[in-house]
């Protein structure tokens, strides 16, 4: 069987490393496949305890707050507000008790498979040596910051995730360089992180490439379905068939879905981040400063200070000055690093309003797939995403229940 991937992302690459070891030839397409998207520029996090949706009851009590401060957790480009409001109305809708719940559960059963279909893939890959399993650690600035956070936290443990409450001294035990502002902390053991994520990727696409995957740098322009399988039309306008064809092309998916006939409500969530490649500073696993809204990350290449939600569509221009904000805020809590020689970068995240990827058939289209929406869960989880696809691919029963990802629910 002929498979063709658009996208050459850690899902897309997920998605085709799945469909090779089942005997598919797979042909993977992208108009950059060695660039700096997301998969090159996340924090690196494998967050398989991140089961909470981002829209859960009172969150629009603090977004009116965030969006005033430009360099805040969350900016909204002016330009770009008449094109958000349907994904900002869906995204309040699914913010009720009972919506919270349901998400919780789709994201708890898909996080849970993770490491499951991560390990063999890296393992087989040659990237064994580049999986750190030493949990993460979220730091508050005072007891109220972790007070406020306990009903969280007690719902992320019904779901099966592992936390434990530490003290100051206990936080700076497990890391020193934290300083005096970190009055509380919770480690989460199931936590890990990678070496570098553009590794990562790097080293997946030439093990596809090595291994039989045919590696196109073109830019797709329309898919559509064949009665005997599947089409897309590049940029120069040569079409290219194939038995099934799989999107997975991030934040720009939802215009190819569009020209199918399916409804998606998908939203460039800008992330930025500096790379410091002599922080001064030595952290052992990630750190996510709760109060602040950001992460620090320590790869190979240095210490990664990341974070910010900024949805201005995929035209308009970074504004560097937020990643510039994240080196400052992280001065508060590592008094000793060094920001000389920091590495700016910004990236799109595919963002869905209930924080569920999409992952499934083509409701006009069943020979066409989609993978893609996992917003800051991409690289957690892209392998598991592989295996669903893999299955819907050679029509097997999927890993897991896919209801909860089906592009039908934006209809």
């Amino acid at each position: 069987m002929s498979v063709i991937v658009v996208g050459a992302g850690i899902v897309g690459l997920s998605v085709a490393y799945e469909a090779l070891l089942s005997g598919a030839a797979v042909t993977i397409i992208d108009r950059d496949p060695e660039g700096d998207k997301a998969s090159f520029g996340n924090a690196g996090g494998i967050a398989v305890t991140e089961v909470i949706p981002l829209s859960v009851p009172g969150l629009w009590k603090k977004v009116p707050f965030w969006a005033l401060d430009p360099l805040g957790p969350l900016a909204v480009r002016i330009r770009h507000t008449p094109h958000l409001f349907p994904w900002l109305w869906r995204f309040a809708k699914v913010g009720s008790a009972s919506e919270v719940r349901r998400i919780s559960g789709a994201l708890a059963e898909i996080n849970s498979r993770v490491y499951d279909d991560l390990v063999p893939l890296f393992n087989k890959v040659g990237l064994a040596n580049d999986l750190f399993r030493k949990g993460a650690l979220t730091v508050y600035e005072s007891e109220s910051g972790l007070r406020r956070d306990r009903p969280e936290w007690d719902a992320k443990r019904a779901l099966g995730v592992e936390s434990q409450e530490l003290s100051a001294s206990q936080v700076r035990d497990m890391e020193p360089a934290l300083g005096p502002i970190v009055k509380n902390g919770v480690f989460t053991p199931q936590w890990s992180h990678v070496s570098d994520p553009k590794r990562i990727v790097d080293v997946l696409r030439c093990w596809l490439a090595d291994n039989g995957a045919e590696i196109l740098q073109d830019q797709v322009d329309r898919v559509e379905p064949r009665t005997d399988g599947a089409a897309l039309t590049l940029n120069g306008g040569k079409t290219l068939r194939a038995a099934k064809i799989v999107i997975a092309a991030g934040v720009w998916s939802a215009q190819l879905a569009k020209q199918l006939g399916d409804r998606v409500l998908l939203e460039s969530e800008r992330g930025y981040n500096t790379t410091i490649a002599s922080p001064g500073v030595v952290l052992e696993r990630e750190v996510i400063f709760a109060d602040r809204k950001f992460v620090a990350t320590p790869l190979s290449i240095g210490l990664r200070i990341g974070g910010a939600a900024e949805f201005g569509g995929l035209k308009a221009a970074p504004n560097f000055n937020r990643s510039k904000a994240l080196v400052t805020l992280a001065k508060l809590y590592l008094p000793g690093i060094k920001e000389e020689g920091g590495v700016e970068w910004s990236g799109h995240r595919p963002a869905t309003p209930d924080s569920l990827p999409v992952i499934g058939r083509s409701g006009p289209s069943p020979r066409i797939i989609y993978a893609f929406g996992h917003g800051h869960l991409g690289l957690t989880q892209g392998p598991t995403t592989g295996k669903i696809v893999g299955d819907l691919l050679f029509e097997r029963k999927p890993c897991l229940n896919v209801e909860p990802f089906s592009v039908a629910r934006f209809s």
